[in-house]
């Protein structure tokens, strides 16, 4: 079993900046990607940006390329999200995710069942 806890996220201007972090603990040995994914009421749940925990190859979502920066620092089991120039589009509830991936990193696509979730953590953009 895999638990993920996110910390972080809030409120902020247009513009503004903030940080999610995602904690993993348990049987790390069963996942190799973190991804990060943001749904807000009504819509479906989209990828945002995703890191390999062994190579640390990132993807990124085009509406967050250049704005978002993922990483990941394994001695801690954690992986950030660092967003800047945040838009009220960017509103949504964050979600960290735990998946297997055994392709081709170039051919990386994010896909909404993976493996483990965490809770949640609600980002608010206002303009």
């Amino acid at each position: 079993v895999v638990q993920l806890v996110e910390f972080g996220g809030g409120s902020v201007q247009d513009g503004g900046s903030l940080s999610l972090s995602c904690h993993a603990s348990g049987y790390t040995e069963n996942f190799n990607v973190i991804v990060w994914f943001r749904q807000t009421p009504g819509k479906e749940r989209e990828g945002v940006a995703a890191i390999s925990t062994k190579s640390g190859n990132t993807h990124y979502h085009n509406s967050v390329k250049g704005r978002f920066t993922i990483s990941r620092d394994n001695t801690k089991n954690t992986v950030s999200l660092i967003m800047n120039n945040l838009k009220p589009e960017d509103t949504a509830m964050y979600y960290c995710a735990a998946d297997r991936y055994q392709g081709d990193w170039a051919h990386f696509s994010f896909r909404a069942d993976a493996i483990y979730w965490g809770r949640g953590t609600q980002v608010t953009v206002s303009s």
